[in-house]
């Protein structure tokens, strides 16, 4: 009997233990969910992409540029967080067989363009100098809150560049150009002012890698479309546009982009990954030794798309109102109502009394010019008949 006893005992503190380690597993792993989905650190997002060739032959970089703002706005960051630069506007360009469209796929199946892009910066608005003033909000106070990246240290930003250039530069406008040493600078400046949570740098053109080679603020990741040394190739030729569409590597980005969602578990590995030398001819690259988490934990939504924090609670939240309380609430303001004595148009707005009244008769004041005037008759007077009798004999 004192067996069965200390046995029953024994069961019951043995499931007390066991309910105990589950409630604290269940615990740890909802924490983990939690950390995990705030890991980022950010609460808004925003874009700048930056198209900065001008004239016909470039068009792939308009379509470029396009396609990604295409991208990201499908994602959830809203016009309102994205600064478009386009140098040059292909869309009404004499030479379109097809006016107000750009299209980055062949036989014209894609319009990136459509019918709700608002372009920022456009034609020579984009040059170094406006481009650096928008990263570094060093711009006049009367330009515009579209012109602005009105960006603080939640943000996470996304910084796509396309157009020509070299080993250590992008040209603007093939009138000017932008070093790599000016571009790390103004990023310093950026995180120096608290403008960045975490950076993402995009550069589509030849060389780019060496773009983000002078790279030293913390919180940013880089990724190029071809190392020095390389050309960054174009893609998708149409004839009856007569130039070609996109740039390789463009293109399969946005064909991986085209796969996500604003719910996608796809990290930046997933994304290093988009457009071997087999398919890009050139080699891309990626520097991530200044950004602080591993990339593998980094989702692509965390830079292309717009974050939706939620707040986890226990509380029992009621969505249907409860009926008595609004039935009382109503009877009390029906109460209120009917003790208030409405007023009536007439009383409100007394026309006739406004019109059969005499109008208010205003004080008399002499003009300012008639007092300046009596004193001036004053002294010709006072002169006249006593100041020049006396006055000839001096003279």
């Amino acid at each position: 009997m004192v067996a069965a006893c200390f046995l029953r005992k024994g069961s019951t503190a043995l499931a007390g233990l066991l309910l105990l380690s589950f409630g604290s597993l269940a615990a740890s792993q909802i924490e983990d969910q939690t950390e995990q989905f705030f890991r980022s650190g950010h609460t808004n997002n925003w874009a700048v992409l930056v198209c900065t060739s001008r004239f016909w032959f470039n068009y792939r970089h308009v379509a470029n540029t396009l396609s990604v703002y295409r991208s990201v706005k499908r994602l959830g960051i809203p016009d309102s967080h994205i600064v478009l630069m386009l140098a040059d506007d292909m869309a009404c360009n004499p030479r379109n067989p097809k006016p107000a469209t750009v299209f980055s796929h062949k036989n014209m199946e894609l319009n990136v363009y459509g019918d709700d892009v608002e372009v920022d910066y456009r034609s020579y608005e984009v040059t170094v100098e406006n481009f650096l003033r928008v990263l570094t909000g060093r711009i006049p106070p009367s330009t515009p809150r579209s012109k602005r990246l009105l960006s603080d240290d939640r943000s996470n930003i996304l910084i796509y560049m396309t157009g020509h250039g070299g080993n250590g530069f992008l040209k603007f406008q093939d009138s000017e150009e932008i070093t790599n040493i000016e571009l790390a600078d103004a990023f310093e400046q950026m995180w120096q002012k608290r403008r960045y949570n975490e950076l993402l740098f995009i550069i589509d053109t030849c060389q780019g890698a060496s773009m983000y080679e002078r790279f030293y603020s913390p919180n940013i990741m880089a990724l190029a479309s071809s190392q020095v040394g390389e050309d960054s190739l174009s893609h998708q030729p149409d004839p009856a546009i007569g130039v070609h569409l996109m740039d390789r590597y463009t293109f399969y980005v946005l064909e991986f982009l085209e796969e996500i969602n604003p719910a996608s578990q796809t990290n930046m590995n997933d994304l290093f990954q988009v457009c071997p030398k087999s398919l890009c001819v050139s080699t891309p690259g990626h520097r991530t030794d200044l950004f602080q988490r591993d990339p593998k934990n980094v989702l692509i939504t965390d830079f292309f798309g717009s974050v939706r924090k939620v707040e986890i609670t226990t509380e029992t939240i009621r969505l249907q109102p409860d009926l008595e309380i609004m039935e009382s609430r109503y009877k009390k303001e029906w109460m209120d109502e009917e003790l208030m004595e409405p007023l009536k148009y007439a009383e409100q707005l007394p026309v006739a009394q406004i019109i059969h009244q005499k109008p208010k008769l205003k004080d008399w004041h002499p003009p300012g010019g008639f007092i300046l005037g009596l004193w001036a008759l004053i002294i010709m007077v006072f002169f006249k008949t006593y100041g020049i009798k006396h006055m000839k004999f001096i003279f």
